[in-house]
């Protein structure tokens, strides 16, 4: 039989541990004793669940949202996200005409049912838009041209062409058709999130009340001046049953927001990379059919000549984790939660971990000894301004290992 043994210090229950690993499955995972520990001559890795990225556009030139991807696209991103440690991910398809949402969708469901392991990493699309704000400030990036009210009809169309694959929607609740969507989406077992939206407070409670589960990208996607109160970011921060999710990647938030946000939204915080097609390439300037965009040194995607202006994402979810972590409101354990654990809580799937008998889905890493000696659990730093936050030297995390069903990707 084959079999691997791990040995590792769990992050999520602060405690070395071993795991044996037989054709894909759990075998056992029991206490490691001191002297098989930390006691050996080289530290053990960190062992987690696999990441769980919510929000991902493209990657390397591939786009989600383009008429002319196709399955191997699908696979090829698939394929480059095991460097960061996510084992499963959502492909989010964003605002575009309705033939076009058509052809994403369906051949994201057509990549899952062509090659088998991405069944098990993509449980699902999300679909960001058309149902947004078509406002200038929450509509973000999305063309206007191609936003619309919720309707039902047309998104059961966009299902059947997914094969029941559109498992998040993003809308914005301030349509009069919005409350109704989110019921009737709820009730299919659909998970509504609130976002790119001009919603007043009343229409954000009246999301939650009909079902609404999340907040995408809280914090972008909004207006640049807003009431002091009250507005649509407080109703949402307030609302304690209401998970948000967060781009940790030190451009899109200020550390003063990310450290309120994280503070309010504690075990209902999701980090999520929301990674653009441009995201993987080197630095440069990338012609695309809205604009011409530039990738800097520093990793900002921003509009050619307009470097004040963010074009989108191109860090990978680990950036975010690290970032939670340095801003001192989160511990690391918190910080993998996020980004492993709670994302199955949003979505109503089974949990990840290492139950006897259970799918392998586990990630081997290190982070940097600089930051592994901050505290004595291992996981605490601290940054008290409110400024910038991106690119602190000595917070990162590097993959060793994926273990995933049957597949096995060694990084180092």
């Amino acid at each position: 039989m084959n079999e691997s043994v791990i040995r590792a210090y769990d992050v999520l229950a602060n405690k070395p541990i071993q795991i044996t690993v037989q054709e894909g499955r759990i075998g056992s995972c029991e206490p490691l004793s001191e002297e098989r520990g930390p006691a050996c001559s080289e530290p053990l890795p960190y062992v987690a669940p696999g990441f769980c990225d919510l929000q991902v556009n493209g990657y390397q030139g591939r786009d989600f949202t383009s008429p002319h991807l196709t399955v191997d696209h699908v696979y090829e991103v698939a394929d480059a996200l095991w460097q960061f440690g996510v084992t499963r991910f959502l492909p989010t398809v964003t605002t575009q005409a309705y033939e076009v949402l058509i052809h994403c969708v369906r051949t994201i469901a057509q990549a899952v049912n062509e090659f088998p392991i991405l069944e098990h990493r993509i449980p699902g699309i999300h679909l960001e838009g058309p149902y947004i704000s078509r406002e200038d400030g929450p509509r973000g990036a999305h063309p206007r041209e191609h936003v619309r009210e919720p309707n039902w009809d047309e998104f059961c169309r966009l299902q059947e062409a997914a094969t029941g694959l559109i498992r998040l929607v993003t809308i914005s609740p301030e349509y009069e058709t919005s409350a109704d969507f989110i019921r009737k989406a709820t009730r299919e077992g659909v998970t509504v999130s609130i976002g790119h939206t001009a919603a007043s407070p009343r229409q954000i409670r009246e999301a939650i009340a009909a079902g609404a589960r999340m907040s995408t990208h809280l914090g972008n996607g909004c207006h640049l001046m807003l009431p002091r109160h009250p507005n649509y970011l407080w109703e949402q921060l307030a609302a304690d049953g209401l998970y948000a999710s967060f781009i940790a990647d030190g451009f899109h938030l200020p550390a003063a927001f990310m450290k309120v946000a994280l503070r309010t939204k504690g075990d209902r915080a999701v980090l999520v990379s929301d990674l653009s097609a441009m995201a993987g390439l080197p630095p440069g300037r990338y012609a695309t059919p809205l604009c011409e965009l530039e990738i800097l040194e520093d990793g900002r995607l921003v509009v050619a000549g307009q470097r004040q202006l963010l074009a989108g994402a191109a860090q990978p979810i680990t950036t975010g984790i690290m970032n939670a972590v340095v801003l001192g409101e989160a511990t690391l354990p918190q910080a993998v939660a996020m980004a492993a654990v709670i994302p199955d809580q949003v979505l109503g799937m089974e949990p990840s971990g290492y139950r006897p008998g259970s799918p392998v889905n586990l990630i081997l890493f290190d982070v940097d000894e600089s930051e592994k000696n901050q505290s004595s659990d291992r996981t605490h730093a601290n940054l008290s301004n409110g400024g910038e936050f991106a690119g602190l030297p000595g917070k990162r995390i590097h993959i060793r290992a994926v273990y995933f069903w049957e597949e096995i990707k060694i990084f180092r």
